[in-house]
């Protein structure tokens, strides 16, 4: 049985651009996705949005008014569950922002098909994964009580089940989530801002790319760029522990329990996280 068509919404103030990405999905059969609608600036995307759902934005950055950045970021504010985003654009300077804002792909211009499809393929992937984690969830409610809440991962077609007080911390990596429990590193998709409303008080957002479970903040340091080691590509250390952010060595970052490494934390979240072991002192 064929699956369903992923749904496309097309947004780029070039009418020529939309219509080759037309030609080009209807060339892409596995998945195989349909054109639902157009737009050619953000306001005009927003306002289709208001009324109407995708499955997928093929998103152009640069446009008159707003730009597609603006668009993304605004969609992460506004919307519970945003469709996902991948960027399609002749500029490639834009592409950390990009996945800082947690889009599944970017794509330079002109767009080769296979890439395409293989944004597609990761596009229906994260789908079918959070359809088969609704529907586990929801026909196991007599092991998953409110009191044991677990984070359901895909791996290689099996689903596993996290104890949510075993996650030390998870963090974006690009295109894919990191879950780090005392024992193992598990590779996920998803996002950060899908997660952080369903993990509720016990995590703290440390940075722009991670949670980190309160009961597992153990320590606050500021680092120079003198305690850095060499640009000779070797790992980062800070008195032995692995620096898991590189940018650790400038600045703030927190020490993880049992797993003896460090997650860098931003200016802004200091105070919080300082808030968090005096809880844990108190």
């Amino acid at each position: 049985m064929q699956s369903a068509a992923l749904t496309v919404f097309l947004v780029d103030d070039e009418p020529l651009a939309r219509l080759r990405l037309r030609s080009l999905l209807e060339a892409c059969v596995d998945p195989r996705a349909e054109v639902v609608a157009e737009a050619g600036s953000a306001t005009q995307a927003q306002h289709w949005l208001r009324d109407h759902s995708c499955d997928l934005i093929l998103l152009d950055v640069q446009m008159p008014g707003a730009d597609g950045l603006q668009l993304a970021d605004s969609l992460q504010q506004q919307m519970a569950q945003p469709p996902a985003i991948v960027f399609v654009t002749a500029h490639a300077g834009h592409a950390l922002r990009a996945f800082e804002l947690e889009a599944m792909d970017y794509l330079t211009k002109p767009v080769r098909r296979e890439r395409l499809q293989a944004a597609l393929t990761r596009v229906a992937q994260r789908l079918a994964e959070r359809s088969a984690m609704q529907t586990f969830q929801a026909t196991q409610p007599g092991e998953l009580e409110p009191e044991q809440p677990v984070i359901v991962v895909s791996d290689r077609g099996r689903l596993i089940r996290v104890p949510l007080n075993e996650v030390l911390y998870l963090k974006a990596e690009l295109k894919y989530l990191t879950l780090r429990t005392a024992t193992q590193s598990l590779v996920m998709d998803g996002s950060l801002s899908e997660l952080e409303p369903r993990l509720g008080e016990r995590f703290l957002r440390v940075h722009r790319n991670a949670l980190v479970a309160k009961s597992a903040v153990r320590q606050l340091e500021r680092h120079a760029p003198s305690q850095a080691s060499p640009d000779d590509g070797s790992d980062t250390q800070l008195g032995g522990l692995d620096l898991v952010n590189a940018e650790v060595a400038d600045g703030w970052a927190v020490r993880i329990a049992h797993v003896n490494e460090w997650l860098s934390v931003s200016r802004r979240q200091v105070a919080a996280v300082r808030e968090a072991l005096a809880d844990r002192g108190s």
